[in-house]
């Protein structure tokens, strides 16, 4: 199987998962998809109440058994990923069942901090969104999808998303092998990247 792993990083809300999908929707039954979200531990994990767990610190993730996974599917294998309740902060019982495709994408915040994640990524992308836009879709998505208040979204911004996103995911942006301003919007650079993983394989 000719495979290609691709990491999509960048800050919250910046454009990750609208690349992923446009990737997907593109090359259909050839990706895996894999969020690094899906290995955010289990608030019982951390020896702090809940409202003090720190979610994008780099060790708020489970980043060894992604590690593990992800080599499994670059052998053919299918894995049995972990599933996560952003309501609750628990990880449930429940594991899906990820096939083995010649694409596996990977996305989220900090995978290009970790160095033995970074090996494993045959192409490293960060998308570069402006901070006010990326607050504003974290807003209506937290409101939205995850039963969180305008308050506690914003308190959490400012506690930790910005400081850590300044500490440990922008420094990432250098990383990368390709940089997307403007998240998934970006025609030209989603179009150079799709004929890049057509020549690929």
């Amino acid at each position: 199987m000719s495979q290609l792993i691709i990491g999509i990083a960048g800050g919250t809300a910046s454009g990750k998962t609208t690349l992923a999908k446009i990737l997907k929707t593109v090359f259909h039954d050839q990706v895996a998809m894999l969020r690094h979200d899906f290995y955010y531990y289990d608030k019982s994990h951390f020896a702090v109440p809940e409202q003090q767990i720190n979610f994008d610190h780099p060790d708020s993730f489970e980043t060894k058994l992604l590690i593990q996974h992800l080599k499994k599917l670059s052998k053919g294998q299918d894995i049995k990923r972990p599933v996560y309740s952003y309501k609750t902060n628990e990880r449930l019982e429940e594991l899906r069942r990820v096939k083995a495709t010649s694409i596996i994408i990977i996305e989220g915040i900090l995978i290009l901090h970790y160095p033995k994640l970074r090996e494993l990524l045959d192409l490293k992308i960060y998308i570069d969104t402006d901070a006010d836009i990326r607050l504003l879709r974290r807003i209506n998505r937290d409101i939205k999808k995850r039963d969180r208040s305008f308050d506690s979204v914003r308190e959490q911004y400012m506690a930790t998303v910005k400081p850590m996103h300044e500490k440990y995911v922008e420094p990432t942006k250098y990383l990368a092998d390709i940089i997307i301003p403007h998240g998934g919007l970006n025609d030209i650079a989603n179009e150079l990247i799709i004929e890049k993983i057509k020549s690929h394989l």
